[in-house]
């Protein structure tokens, strides 16, 4: 089942990247793109920046229904998320927890110019693998934990900023993530109630882009 849900999505994504509507006065952004992660977990309102996992993200998009002030925008990531876990104190242990997964953001594009866009919209992900690195006065009491004790669907909110110039965009966006991602007893007692949360800068190339326009 999982493999023909990805097999659609990478149709998908072959779809928009060769999408091209001759009578539009906007000629819709097809193309790859990827850039910086900086992830981390958090639990009910507590967000926060720090022990955060550094990855990075990687894909492609295509635009449809656009217009000069509008479009709607579809991706296909391989995108990074996790964050590491340090207690200090009577106990000291600093636990490492990687997730991996394709990411997939449906955007509404508001463009305000030629130069700026706002994206804001909702992502659905599948997680591809996991790994746990446990170390200190508790040894490696996580480590066995895995891909099949997280929750295999992840979604949340997308929002962010980006800047054209000519066939290049350059941008930042944060993922909100609205599904708890533990699904084992083992992986609840390590992270409880935790959320994703994904902060990104990425540069995004236009492979539609007619340089003569």
């Amino acid at each position: 089942m999982i493999g023909y849900v990805m097999t659609g999505i990478v149709l998908v994504a072959a779809l928009f990247l060769s999408y091209d509507v001759q009578a539009q006065s906007a000629r819709p952004a097809a193309g790859i793109k990827g850039g910086l992660n900086v992830s981390n977990l958090y639990r009910g309102e507590n967000l926060t920046d720090k022990n955060a996992r550094v990855g990075f993200h990687a894909g492609v998009f295509g635009q449809f229904a656009s217009s000069e002030a509008f479009a709607l925008q579809a991706e296909v990531n391989y995108s990074t998320r996790g964050t590491t876990a340090v207690t200090d104190g009577f106990i000291d242990q600093e636990t490492k927890f990687r997730l991996n997964y394709i990411d997939v953001p449906l955007l509404a594009v508001f463009k305000l110019g030629e130069v700026i866009e706002i994206h804001a919209g909702a992502y659905g992900a599948y997680l591809l693998n996991a790994s746990i690195d446990s170390d200190g006065d508790l040894g490696d009491s996580y480590d066995n934990l895995n891909k099949d004790n997280f929750k295999n669907f992840d979604y949340g909110l997308v929002g962010g900023l980006g800047f054209t110039f000519g066939g290049t965009q350059v941008g930042a966006r944060y993922n909100f993530g609205l599904n708890e991602i533990a699904d084992s007893r083992g992986a609840r007692m390590a992270l409880g109630s935790a959320k994703n949360q994904v902060g990104q800068i990425y540069i995004a190339f236009n492979l539609n882009h007619d340089g003569a326009e």
